[in-house]
């Protein structure tokens, strides 16, 4: 019997499954909307939603607890920044999953999952920084 082992397994090894719900959340708050499989978005929403309640406590552990999960300093400082200060007033309920059909090869229930409040501009700006960096580069 499976008592008291909540989660999806979805078909990984632990390791795995944590190291891509690590970079799924990473992803999330980097761009702050990502498509994925329903279910992966209906695991990650409560993993990303206690890291926003990190960043709202904002103290020093919290920020370590944070960085111990994401492994990314510049995306905890977002989270810690950026996205805390906005959802300061709001008690949970920081994430929205919307079914967007399924995908065309396997036909999988895909997901989008965004802030509710999210930056509309904050979708691929970190590529597009890149990218100009690159073309400066190369022009230089």
């Amino acid at each position: 019997m499976r008592h008291a082992k909540a989660g999806r397994k979805l078909n990984r090894t632990a390791s795995h499954r944590k190291a891509m719900f690590a970079n799924m959340a990473a992803s999330l708050i980097t761009h702050e909307q990502i498509v994925t499989t329903l279910p992966k978005a209906k695991e990650i929403r409560p993993i990303v939603e206690k890291l926003v309640t990190l960043g709202k406590r904002g103290d020093l552990h919290a920020r370590r607890q944070a960085i111990s999960q994401i492994r990314d300093a510049a995306v905890v400082s977002k989270l810690f920044d950026a996205i805390a200060t906005r959802y300061a007033t709001r008690n949970g309920g920081y994430l929205r999953i919307m079914k967007a059909g399924f995908r065309q090869g396997d036909n999988a229930a895909m997901a989008v999952v965004e802030f509710v409040d999210r930056d509309t501009f904050a979708k691929g700006a970190a590529d597009k920084a890149r990218v100009a960096a690159e073309e400066q580069a190369v022009a230089a």
